[in-house]
């Protein structure tokens, strides 16, 4: 094997492991601070409601095209509050969004 070929290895080798590593080593003082605390409770709900003003911004709420997305939301939101189960909500709200949106758009 010619030398630039094992020099290729060991940089691309070098520069995977850095920005494997550099992650790790720059998040280790942040676990301490207090913003990232205070984010790590805040930013969870905060992406979930800006995704749902995406999704929903343009639906026209008149149209019948709207049933299933509201009609999944109602479920997602009504079950994670019921049952503060994450996965069974997102589980559930998607089956009735595609179960609606496939019976009421097939023809």
């Amino acid at each position: 094997m010619p030398d630039y070929a094992v020099v290729a290895v060991l940089v691309t080798a070098a520069v995977t492991w850095a920005l494997r590593a550099l992650p790790l080593a720059a998040l280790a003082p942040l676990r301490a601070s207090a913003t990232v605390r205070y984010l790590s409770t805040r930013m969870p709900a905060g992406v979930m409601v800006i995704l749902v003003v995406y999704c929903l911004r343009d639906l026209p709420v008149t149209e019948s095209r709207a049933v299933a997305p509201v009609a999944a939301l109602a479920v997602t939101v009504g079950l994670h509050l019921w049952r503060r189960n994450a996965l069974l909500s997102i589980l559930a709200g998607t089956a009735v969004h595609v179960t609606l949106a496939s019976t009421l758009f097939t023809s």
